[in-house]
């Protein structure tokens, strides 16, 4: 009886996912690549925060309020580094990152934190953990599909050490 029940959970949790706009296999993939799953709605707009710099290269974030299902709100803290249009000295949201808009849907996976979520970026290569998770942001499409990583450049992996 008690597979049964953990069978059905499973299920439900599943069948949530996919109306919450996430594909079935996304939250797997978010676990094996050491992050957690979050879907849900833009609530409040792309907006650029300055950062320190590391070896001359400003790490400057990406702020957005994301609302999921069950109402709850959280800040999405988006490393610009990791979009393709980020621009050393730049002030303003990198491309594609600003092409984000106050009710489009989201999946991330990242870190979660009290009240939101980080590293929602790709890990530059290195096997993915729980404090390096192979992150992404992707828009949900209305048919539910979701479009390729905001976060996926390696042009500046270079600031890290490699593992």
């Amino acid at each position: 009886m008690m597979a049964k029940a953990h069978a059905l959970a499973g299920v439900f949790l599943a069948l949530s996912l996919l109306s919450a706009g996430a594909h079935a296999s996304d939250p797997r993939e978010c676990r094996a690549a050491g992050g957690k799953l979050l879907v849900g709605e833009v609530v409040t707009a792309p907006k650029f925060k300055h950062g320190m710099y590391k070896k001359g290269v400003e790490l400057s974030h990406t702020h957005l309020t994301l609302r999921d299902k069950a109402g709850e709100a959280y800040d999405v803290a988006i490393d610009n580094v990791f979009a393709s249009g980020y621009r050393p000295n730049s002030k303003a949201v990198p491309a594609p990152l600003d092409t984000i808009s106050v009710g489009d849907r989201l999946e991330v996976c990242g870190i979660p934190f009290k009240g939101g979520i980080h590293w929602v970026h790709n890990n530059c290569g290195d096997t993915p953990t729980r404090s390096d998770p192979n992150g992404w942001i992707k828009v949900v499409q209305a048919d539910g599909r979701t479009g390729p990583n905001l976060e996926d450049s390696q042009t500046y992996c270079r600031l890290w050490p490699r593992r």
